[in-house]
């Protein structure tokens, strides 16, 4: 197709309903802003019977890599043993064995939240009781705040996530005694 061919060819649509030439300009303030604003993930133009902009946003928070444990080369002489991994946390260590606790998880990836809004109470703590249905915590997808209900009644043993991180789609949320 010729240059000319193109000219009459973009001519020809913007005299068809439901589609308005796109200016070069145009083109160069959306990309503009896509460079301002790294929250918009993409901006979409459409035409003909599906007229309109659609602007895709990203989640603002992007998950840091967990630290991987640091071995020290030994020194000349001394034994060459590698050291030994930190101790689990407390809550770990504290919980009942792993196979009588049933895990809450995550049935999206967003934030979580373990209070309604910032300096509230947590819905939870370890060593609260619940029951099925009862909202544990706060999933933020997309701008959206989903609650979370606990599937299985009985006492919180551990809280494996921290406040305000993302989490991911089937990560543990909770471990919860049913026995308890």
């Amino acid at each position: 197709m010729t240059p000319d061919d193109m000219q009459e060819l973009a001519r020809a649509m913007e005299k068809m309903p439901g589609l308005k030439g796109i200016d070069l300009r145009d083109v160069r303030r959306l990309a503009q802003l896509l460079r301002e604003q790294p929250e918009i993930g993409s901006i979409e133009l459409k035409g003909l019977f599906g007229t309109g902009v659609v602007i895709t946003r990203t989640s603002s928070m992007v998950a840091a890599p967990s630290p991987a444990p640091v071995y020290h080369l030994p020194v000349a002489g001394a034994p060459a043993a590698l050291p030994a991994p930190s101790a689990p946390p407390a809550s770990e260590a504290a919980a009942p064995a792993a196979s009588s606790l049933k895990e809450i998880r995550s049935p999206m990836v967003g934030t979580l939240y373990l209070q309604p809004e910032p300096g509230a109470e947590p819905y939870v703590r370890v060593g609260s009781r619940v029951t099925a249905g009862q909202t544990v915590c706060i999933i933020e997808a997309m701008k959206i705040m989903n609650e979370i209900e606990a599937e299985v009644s009985g006492v919180v043993r551990e809280i494996a996530v921290d406040d305000a991180l993302p989490v991911e789609y089937g990560q543990v949320l909770f471990r919860v005694d049913p026995n308890g």
